[in-house]
């Protein structure tokens, strides 16, 4: 199962990367996630693992599976029967403007259950930092 949103925002890619890629700030910005925490030394590489807590779903400990400087990430959370994983890319816009793409995939044995299960919230969670990730980066861009 996959979700995912979209949206420009109105400050250059390497503006938007660099909020995105501080994640221990994201509650700073956005009300979907409670606390996040870097559990290994150094900046957000592939390996690095991080707790994130979010209201109504349990905490849970992704690692950074792909990383792109500048450009994108991906994280996984790993449990039995399913896993998820969350995309996040930052797109160069003619403008000097940034395209923001967020995507969950749920997949795994019980990933589809799971996903269904979290639907709705999932949504609104990824509408919820896409908007915020906007105000903060254009708001800090000027």
């Amino acid at each position: 199962m996959e979700q995912g949103t979209s949206v420009d925002v109105a400050a250059p890619v390497d503006r938007v990367w660099e909020v995105l890629v501080d994640v221990e700030r994201w509650p700073e910005w956005t009300d979907s996630v409670s606390s996040v925490r870097l559990l290994d030394t150094g900046p957000l590489a592939v390996g690095s693992r991080v707790q994130v807590s979010q209201p109504r779903i349990p905490t849970g400990e992704y690692t950074v599976t792909a990383l792109e400087p500048g450009s994108s990430f991906t994280w996984e959370q790993r449990q039995p029967g399913s896993r998820v994983s969350a995309h996040h890319a930052c797109t160069p816009l003619p403008d000097g403007g940034t395209r923001v793409e967020l995507a969950v995939v749920m997949s795994g044995a019980l990933g589809g259950v799971v996903g269904r299960l979290y639907r709705r919230l999932t949504e609104r969670y990824l509408a919820m930092e896409a908007a915020g990730l906007k105000l903060r980066a254009e708001s800090t861009a000027r």
